[in-house]
């Protein structure tokens, strides 16, 4: 910062060039961050285990944004298991009025935590709770923007892969495999322990991170990738009546969060430094151990275990960073793809009529789930329903960092193939970002089937991750050719 000079020697020296040294504090890299606190205030809210008045850990939107030389970029993460495209736009319009940032500028992301709030509803929990992530999510924007100082940066990656396990399998013959709509899957989501013949698809055990330095070495922000679902396992909560209740949660996402300034700074954590875990490419990746057996965990075990070995990866990949640069590209290509919706067959309508009129145990007996996919069915094949989605994909430049987004929980391989054909060195995938429109397989794993493909749960033409994949590795070839 340039220092206060008052009276008579300010004017003399408006008059006179600007010295070297106070100019290169203006030029380069300039970063800000902001957290702010959504846990909920007004109860009941509404989780996915029901109604409850408990909130175990807090929940966050965190951002950091990155600006240099007319490029500029704010990354938003929410503690949520989504955040739907209409809430991202609107707090990205109500950043941009108070900031001058362009929308295509800022990505917006949840951590797909199953334990947060649900927003929306009519009830006073819901409703306070919808207004406070809104209001959140728009102030965490314009905090990292208005924050802005100084900065350098630096990237590396590191690994850990034993808590990562692609969920789909091939099972033995003779293992059930009927799906709702009645047909047999080749594969099969969270299979029998004692039926697994092989995983369906890899996993990817890399953890990257993007380490945001003061130009004087402070830490400031960090922004890690992991292609890893929630991993649940939150306390509960036994009331007087008896009724056991579920408690808000920002999983192993928030936890690393509260970890990682201790990694960085010991026993005396930077102030204001802002940690996120953005979650990768981890449609069809969990963290069960389908190859051994866990003793048992005490609640939020689990997610501290995770939280602990990811943030020592992060910790080793900070360690390992050469160089930071104070003069990076930063630079943001967007895209707006219109795919199609599946659209059910004239066949699978009219299975789906018979089942819902055939009683509630019957329609169990074939699968658990037939009502819910029969109703999904009957949702798709309305005449109401749209015929096409417009999407967000996103490409961030950060120096010799590239960050791609896609509004789906996207297949462990669609994040990998991104990464073996970017030409930068540094990449990851972050999914969930700018919408949720479901789950996002890859083409070949959609003859296969399991519940990642089902209709209802994949929403969208088979060929959409090519699709995809295709715009982002061409917006990448083009911010390969942005310089400052």
């Amino acid at each position: 910062m340039r220092p206060i000079v008052c009276g008579l020697l300010a004017i003399a020296y408006s008059c006179l060039p600007v010295p070297v040294a106070f100019a290169q504090t203006d030029q380069g890299l300039r970063a800000g961050t902001a957290a702010v606190d959504i846990s909920p205030t007004v109860f009941p809210v509404q989780l996915r285990s029901g109604r409850s008045d408990y909130v175990h850990d807090p929940l966050h939107v965190r951002a950091i944004a990155l600006e240099n030389d007319g490029g500029r970029v704010v990354i938003a993460l929410v503690d949520a298991i989504g955040v739907g495209r209409e809430m991202a736009d609107e707090a990205k319009a109500v950043a941009a009025r108070k900031t001058g940032w362009q929308v295509s500028e800022m990505m917006v992301s949840g951590t797909h935590t199953h334990s947060a709030p649900k927003g929306g509803d009519t009830s006073p929990g819901r409703i306070a709770y919808e207004r406070l992530r809104r209001e959140g999510l728009a102030a965490a924007l314009v905090k990292a923007i208005e924050s802005l100082q100084p900065a350098r940066v630096g990237f590396a990656a590191d690994a850990e892969p034993s808590e990562v396990y692609n969920r789909r399998w091939f099972l033995k013959p003779g293992a059930d495999l009927e799906n709702p709509f009645g047909q047999l899957d080749q594969v099969r989501t969270n299979g029998p322990r004692n039926l697994l013949l092989k995983p369906a698809g890899p996993t990817d055990p890399e953890i990257c991170v993007i380490d945001i330095r003061t130009r004087r070495g402070r830490p400031l922000g960090l922004i890690a990738n992991y292609a890893l679902h929630y991993v649940g396992g939150i306390p509960k909560v036994t009331e007087a009546d008896g009724r056991v209740v579920g408690m808000a949660s920002a999983d192993y996402f928030g936890e690393f969060s509260r970890r990682m300034p201790y990694r960085i700074g010991g026993t005396n954590p930077p102030e204001n430094f802002v940690a996120m875990m953005t979650n990768g490419a981890s449609g069809d990746i969990n963290n069960i151990d389908f190859h051994g057996t866990r003793p048992p965990r005490a609640p939020f075990e689990q997610i501290g275990i995770v939280a602990q070995k990811a943030a020592d990866a992060a910790y080793r990949a900070v360690k390992n960073i050469e160089s930071y640069d104070q003069d990076p590209v930063i630079a943001v290509r967007q895209r707006e793809v219109v795919l199609e919706y599946r659209r059910p067959t004239d066949e699978q309508v009219e299975r789906a009529r018979r089942m819902l009129e055939r009683p509630a145990k019957e329609r169990d007996a074939i699968h658990s789930k037939t009502t819910q996919y029969a109703n999904a069915t009957l949702r798709m094949a309305a005449p109401e329903h749209p015929k096409t989605e417009s999407v967000i994909v996103q490409a961030i430049r950060v120096g010799d960092q590239a960050i791609v987004t896609m509004p789906f929980e996207v297949f462990v391989e669609i994040g990998l193939e991104i990464k073996q054909k970017s030409p930068f060195p540094h990449t990851f995938l972050v999914e969930l970002a700018n919408g949720g429109y479901g789950y996002l397989p890859t083409a070949k794993q959609h003859p296969l089937g399991g519940y990642e493909t089902w209709l209802g749960t994949n929403k969208v033409q088979h060929d959409a991750s090519e699709i995809l994949t295709r715009n982002l590795l061409e917006m990448l070839d083009e911010l390969m050719l942005v310089s400052n």
